[in-house]
């Protein structure tokens, strides 16, 4: 479903014409690619055949890099060969990989900001507009709030309804 989201919301980037804005869009190129390559070692956690060799498969991609490629791919995997190691790295570049999207999140934001955002007429009126402070925060604020709440309620007072069914 996040994938969902972020592809519309990509398409719609494409369609209002975003790219226009080189940083805010290069930014959100490199959040898309961040949240890939934490998607793909989170795939590979289970450590089953299938994340086994898609683990191998997609790593050698990166071999085809020139010069650095074969540096690249002994690196991630932690040695010649995907094994304990590369599981270990992989589970540190999922830990660590979210906090780098938040960053760049937040570095996104900051260049909408600063640029605005497109909209379906194409036009940069002012007597429309509202501020994204306090009307805005307040309102995610809020969500986020509400969010944290409803999960802390289920995880204090309902703990194994999202458990084994066993």
């Amino acid at each position: 479903m996040f994938f969902i989201c972020l592809y519309i919301h990509i398409g719609r980037g494409f369609y209002y014409g975003s790219y226009i804005y080189k940083k805010t869009w290069t930014i959100g190129v490199l959040l898309l690619f961040l949240v890939m390559a934490t998607a793909f070692v989170g795939y590979v956690l289970p450590w089953g055949q299938m994340s086994f060799w898609g683990a191998t498969v997609i790593t050698n991609l990166l071999s085809a890099i020139p010069y650095i490629g074969p540096t690249l791919v002994e690196w991630i995997w932690g040695g010649f060969s995907v094994d304990k190691a590369t599981l270990t790295r992989f589970f540190a570049f999922h830990f660590l990989l979210p906090f780098a999207i938040l960053a760049m999140t937040m570095l996104h934001l900051l260049f909408l900001h600063e640029t605005g955002s497109n909209n379906p007429m194409g036009l940069k009126s002012n007597a429309d507009k509202i501020q994204f402070h306090p009307y805005f925060s307040f309102k995610d604020i809020l969500g986020a709030i509400t969010m944290i709440t409803a999960l802390l309620l289920l995880a204090m007072f309902y703990p194994n309804v999202l458990g084994d069914p066993e």
